[in-house]
Parts: structure tokens; sequence; C-alpha cells
């Protein structure tokens, strides 16, 4: 399958950023703990809270709280308060063997650019301040606008100026890979301990890694 996609040729390759460059969820789970607190939830009868990590956040706590939209941006607004205040790059630092990765592939000549359902000026912020690799492009959501992945991966070819058969996305959720597919590009999904057992699999994952090491192999690098 790797054969037939070229996918260590391609010249461009799309970052997801929460969960697949950077350990953002211990973070992510403590603000989304501290605002569902503030807005009189009882966070300890919610159970597992990793299913917000991906989506963005107002599914998220859709899914999670059983709340209609309006209550959910409620508790995102409460959310990104809090994790502006409180969030410091030490909290989300990068995940073993991402800045090789981007390295090696910046060294050989690769585009590398991220398309991230988080906002897209926390995004730029965030990213900047880990001292990375420069990404090319950082495509993220706005509102109202641009609220899908697949929207933020259109954006960010476009900004690119690349085609379908130019790019591969590498991600860590199903959402990752669903977008992907919507715009007619293959995905390097990974698993770094975001998603559940068997989720990539079942969102029909092009590849499928356990850590960067396998994604590097799969793009033609070396750590």
């Amino acid at each position: 399958m790797t054969d037939t996609l070229h996918l260590s040729t391609r010249p461009v390759v799309l970052f997801d950023f929460d969960g697949t460059l950077a350990d953002t969820s211990p973070a992510i789970l403590r603000m989304a703990r501290m605002a569902l607190g503030n807005r009189g939830y009882d966070v300890d009868s919610l159970g597992d809270m990793t299913s917000l990590i991906g989506p963005p956040l107002y599914d998220g706590f859709m899914d999670l709280c059983h709340v209609d939209l309006d209550e959910a941006i409620a508790i995102t607004n409460e959310y990104r308060k809090l994790f502006n205040a409180e969030v410091k790059p030490e909290d989300y630092p990068p995940l073993p063997g991402v800045p090789e990765l981007l390295q090696a592939l910046v060294d050989r000549g690769t585009r590398i650019a991220i398309a991230t359902s988080r906002l897209e000026s926390m995004a730029i912020e965030m990213i900047n301040a880990l001292g990375l690799p420069p990404f090319e492009v950082i495509v993220g959501r706005l509102e109202p606008g641009r609220d899908t992945k697949a929207d933020c991966i259109r954006e960010a070819m476009r900004q690119l100026g690349v085609t379908c058969d130019e790019v591969v996305m590498v991600g860590d959720r199903k959402h990752d890979t669903q977008g992907a597919h919507a715009c007619g590009i293959p995905c390097i999904a990974v698993y770094t301990g975001t998603a559940k057992p068997g989720e990539h699999e079942e969102a029909g994952a092009d590849v499928i890694c356990h850590g960067m090491g396998g994604v590097a192999r799969v793009l033609g690098v070396s750590l």
C-alpha cells in the first residue's frame, strides 16, 4: 500500500498538532476539568475525558456532558480562558522523536505544515513557542467558517499551492484520517496514547504506526 501511494516521495507532509507532535493531553484534561467545575459540573461523575482530545472542543463537550451546542460553547469559552491563562510551553512538550523527524524532513527538502482542529491563533502561538523546525503554514479552525478537519486540510493545501497527489497527512486520531480522506489524500495514523485501541484500523487509515520511528520509516527518513 505504501509503495502504491508513494508516501516517501510526496513533497508535502501535513501534521496534526495535539497528540501528534506535542503531548497536550495532560494540559487539555486539566483545563477541561477546571472549566467543567467552574460551570457547576460534577467532574468525577463524567468519567474518562480522553474523548475531548482530537475533535473540536464543543463537539467533545456535547458528547461528554450530553448538552446542547450553546452550553458546549459556554464550556469551551471557559476552557479557552483558563488555557490561555494557565498553560505554558513546558506543559505540552514535543512527543519523542518529533523534533528529529521534522528536522530530517526539512533537511531532505520536504515541505512541512500543520492542519489542526485547534483554533488557529492559539495553535500558532503554541507551536511557535516549542522551537520546532519552522512550518511553512499553520492552519487551524476559524469561527465561523472553518469548522472541520477537512476544512483545515483544504485551506492548508490552498495556501501551499499543492494538489492531492503531493500531500500526505500524519495524525493521531480518527478525525485526521477522516478529514484527509474527505480531501482525497492518504493518512499515516500514529498511536501516541490518545486513540482508542483499533481506532485507526476502524477509520481506515492508509498506514498505521506506533511512534515517530515508524512514521519516519514510512516517509523514508531516519531519526
